[in-house]
């Protein structure tokens, strides 16, 4: 159970992930979609995959960056075995790839273009969570 709810650290966060979308939006045509631009790595290189890959060096150490300066940030216990933790990931991969995007792409970058079909996933996104986060819970 969350027992803290901190709206100023989350809006600030929130502002940032707006502005790094954005900024990659307007200076280089590109969205911000975590599960294609991880996808475009993985697939067969091109010239144009060099920034993809600087994206997610940049995602891995902002999380080393917060084990290093913030460790309490990453304090709790996961109650899952580790196959269940591999099988949801799995899982989460393959519903990214049926929806064409995930939810970086669709609910910030879609949503804000007005995409019918990134609403939709978001709303189906946010559906299956809640129905998951009850079930579990």
């Amino acid at each position: 159970m969350v027992t803290e709810f901190t709206p100023v650290s989350a809006a600030i966060g929130g502002a940032l992930i707006g502005i790094a979308c954005t900024l990659l939006l307007v200076l280089y045509g590109k969205i911000a979609g975590i599960s294609g631009i991880v996808k475009s790595v993985f697939a067969k290189a091109n010239s144009g995959s060099r920034w993809q890959l600087y994206f997610i060096l940049g995602l891995l150490l902002a999380g080393v960056a917060v084990r290093v300066f913030a460790p309490s940030l990453l304090e709790g216990e996961l109650q899952l075995p580790p196959w269940l933790i591999v099988v949801a990931g799995l899982l989460v991969g393959a519903g990214t790839t049926l929806a064409n995007g995930c939810t970086s792409g669709h609910g910030v970058c879609g949503m804000s273009r007005f995409s019918t079909r990134s609403w939709v996933a978001t709303c189906t996104f946010m559906l299956v969570a809640f129905i998951t986060a009850n079930l579990v819970g």
